[in-house]
């Protein structure tokens, strides 16, 4: 394994374990908080995740496609287009609901903030899905000589 790889199993790798995490973990215990709740707790997410997942997600589709080119397979080029349709669900469903709830200047959860973040749950779950195949294709398609 090179140095490629291996950077690409460990970034793809976090991003889509951090992602899925989230999806499958946090999220659905913040679902359970008050609406005013939710607004802190989405907005403090914004101030973590949202400074580091944009490079991730960014860099863990450069290496996997990176690594589709160099090394083709169905596994890496399962890999990468999985990753690229991650970055994509996330440019187009995520972010623009992510923008609206970091200008939420108010303490209380506006009128449809809800239904809001709900459909943003549903990016999410598609998305954090998409990256922890990306990060079982690479690594099979790495992996098996």
């Amino acid at each position: 394994m090179n140095w490629l790889e291996l950077a690409a199993i460990l970034v793809i790798g976090f991003v889509g374990s951090a992602e899925f995490g989230s999806a499958a973990l946090v999220h659905p215990v913040v679902r359970k908080l008050t609406p005013d709740d939710q607004l802190t707790f989405e907005q403090g997410l914004l101030r973590t995740y949202g400074r580091i997942m944009p490079v991730g997600m960014t860099a863990a589709t450069v290496l996997g496609i990176t690594i589709a080119i160099d090394t083709p397979s169905a596994w890496t080029i399962g890999a990468a287009a999985s990753l690229s349709v991650a970055l994509a669900v996330t440019i187009a469903g995520n972010v623009p609901i992510n923008l609206r709830t970091g200008r939420i200047r108010q303490d209380t959860a506006p009128e449809g903030f809800i239904a809001m973040r709900r459909r943003w749950d549903v990016f999410q779950l598609t998305r954090a899905s998409l990256q922890l195949a990306g990060f079982v294709l690479i690594t099979i398609g790495i992996l098996t000589p």
